[in-house]
């Protein structure tokens, strides 16, 4: 069993003395034994487990380092997750949040630390090993979606929390300028061209807007797998905002183990193996169960593999600078062409 994240990554610290500080300034507890754990790194927000006065909860802080303007907020991560509070979602609890880095270098929130299942491609034995256990989890991807996308955001208090119109506008806008921006420091992708202005010229109109997670897929969800897979957390809100829902579950079928779809295995987050629903049948699920017409699905299939293409060159170009080390990112050479190419094919084979 995993908790929140895996204990990977550089050992930074949290600064203690400051934490305390804030613990005893807003009356959450005794302090005086507090002590923290390294919990998770990488380009993502931060995890630390804190304990003191019989309690265990995890902290969420930005990552070290220079950040853009608005990546890694966590002040507005902690607003959604408080919105969801009360809801069907199943989402860690918070309990205090602050945004004065004065205490510990960085805007932060306290929430609950769970205890659970991550399924990820890593190779590491996963208690969901059997048919029956892999539909019950594909099912329960999409039940969970329907079930974010079912809030009321703005009776639940998201009102101003993202801009509905316009959005997938802007999300082309956004990933073209970083295309743009990247490319001549890697090589040229003529392809990723194409997709392009395939994709301009074909934007649909959007259904009603609802929460959108922004990083919806298999491994940022917790399961309980004593008996039926059950989920008991979907994590890492950092990229939520209000737009358009077929957009996540586009990028979440680009994920998807389902070696007869259009990306195969260039990108699917765990293995295929038997039980996983098909992402034909995944999207028959999400129609039958929302309601919402598909026929204009291939533009977020294609979307995702886009969105997702450009920020593995961005990946790849820190690579070649010497900016990253991981040697994976290597692979990012064939990669990156072989998912332009597979959203190009699915393109030409679209009928939008």
């Amino acid at each position: 069993m995993s908790d929140y994240h895996d204990k990977t990554g550089p050992s930074a610290t949290i600064d203690v003395a400051g934490l305390k500080r804030f613990i005893r300034d807003r009356n959450l507890g005794a302090a005086d034994d507090l002590r923290s754990e390294n919990v998770s790194f990488g380009h993502s927000n931060e995890v630390h487990l804190v304990h003191f006065d019989g309690k265990s909860w995890a902290l969420r802080r930005p990552p070290r380092g220079p950040l853009l303007p608005t990546a890694h907020d966590v002040i507005r991560e902690y607003r959604v997750l408080k919105a969801l509070q009360e809801t069907s979602v199943p989402v860690p609890r918070v309990y205090a949040v602050c945004d004065d880095s004065s205490y510990i270098g960085a805007p932060f929130f306290l929430m609950e630390y769970m205890h659970g299942e991550v399924i990820r491609a890593d190779g590491r034995p996963t208690a969901i090993a059997t048919p029956a256990d892999r539909r019950a989890v594909s099912e329960a991807m999409i039940d969970l979606l329907v079930a974010l996308q079912a809030v009321d955001w703005r009776a639940a208090g998201l009102e101003g929390f993202g801009r509905p119109d316009g959005y997938l506008q802007r999300q082309l806008k956004r990933w073209t300028d970083q295309l743009e921006r990247t490319v001549p420091h890697t090589r040229p992708l003529p392809v990723m061209e194409n997709v392009k202005q395939w994709l301009g010229a074909r934007l649909p109109e959007s259904p009603s807007a609802t929460i959108v997670h922004g990083d919806f897929k298999l491994d940022n969800v917790m399961w309980n797998v004593s008996g039926v897979p059950r989920v008991i957390a979907l994590f890492d809100w950092e990229m939520s905002t209000i737009g358009d829902p077929l957009a996540d579950l586009g990028w979440m079928l680009t994920y998807w183990p389902d070696p007869t779809g259009p990306t195969g295995a260039i990108t699917a987050a765990i293995a295929a193996g038997a039980g996983y629903l098909t992402r034909g049948e995944m999207i028959e699920r999400y129609e039958a169960k929302t309601g919402r017409t598909m026929r204009h699905f291939a533009f977020y299939e294609i979307f995702a593999m886009f969105k997702l293409a450009i920020i593995l060159e961005g990946s790849y170009a820190r690579f070649l600078h010497g900016q990253a080390d991981d040697p994976m990112f290597a692979e990012l050479k064939a990669r990156v062409p072989a998912l332009a190419d597979a959203a190009w094919a699915r393109c030409e084979s679209s009928r939008g």
